[in-house]
């Protein structure tokens, strides 16, 4: 699968650029959407841990505000990439049905058309923490890593879904709603330490593994915990080949029962 997929990279790239173009083709604000978005959703995060923090009484810590603005565009890139992934075998049923190429490049093209997102919004964050004069720190250099990981994990289940809603139409449905209420569950919006003992139960999930990583390195200047960070990391492998493996295997069936 492997090679068919950088045998077809050329179709890959288009289709990529494809979903790129017609996401901002008859937009106003064209590509500013790729930064309007994760500014909104950071402003949200804002007010809520703000309006958390007076209820309890504390003080609004600076790092606590970074750290929803660091672990926002990580979090909007999976559901967004996630959500486009899983329709991205329905929305294409012309191209599945008529021409023959590997598959998995439409869930991957829509996939990366996000990835494009979160690197615009990813300079605008980088320019606005520089102004904040957060610092650097060599942890920096773990990000890189962060990213793909969080890539091959949803990659995996974009590829192991986009097939389920092939087969079964109600299953875009579910992702919707565990998707919206997802980011009470993930330690976006707080961290997970806050809970104490319970905190296994939020770090089992690997995108909250990650996005603790990644605040971790950015935001408290610090080594991530590498317990969690190596069962993220083995996570998203093991999730990414699923995904590809049960993809391969129903591939032959897609046409049919498109």
């Amino acid at each position: 699968m492997f090679k068919e997929i950088m045998k077809y990279r050329d179709l890959l790239f288009m289709l990529t650029f494809r979903d790129i173009r017609i996401r901002y083709k008859q937009a106003a604000m064209g590509f500013l959407w790729a930064i309007f978005m994760p500014i909104v959703a950071v402003a949200a995060g804002m007010i809520i841990k703000v309006a958390m923090a007076r209820v309890a009484g504390r003080e609004v810590e600076f790092l606590g505000i970074v750290s929803i603005a660091v672990k926002v565009l990580p979090w909007s890139f999976f559901i967004s990439a996630l959500r486009f992934a899983v329709q991205s075998l329905i929305g294409n049923a012309n191209l599945v049905t008529k021409i023959f190429f590997p598959r998995a490049v439409l869930p991957l093209a829509a996939i990366l058309a996000c990835l494009f997102d979160f690197s615009i919004a990813c300079v605008v964050l980088v320019v606005m923490l520089t102004l904040a004069k957060l610092g650097v720190s060599v942890y920096l250099f773990f990000v890189p890593l962060f990213i793909i990981m969080l890539f091959l994990l949803v990659s995996g289940m974009g590829l192991l879904l986009a097939a389920a809603n092939l087969f079964y139409r109600d299953v875009k449905y579910v992702v919707e709603v565990i998707l919206t209420f997802g980011i009470f569950f993930t330690p976006v919006l707080y961290e997970a330490k806050i809970f104490g003992k319970w905190e296994i139960l939020l770090l089992l999930n690997p995108v909250g593994s990650i996005l603790e990583s990644i605040n971790a390195a950015v935001v408290m200047k610090q080594m991530p915990d590498l317990f969690w960070l190596s069962y993220a990391g083995i996570m998203s492998v093991v999730v990414f080949f699923v995904g590809m493996h049960v993809f391969q295997k129903q591939e032959y069936k897609f046409a049919e029962n498109i």
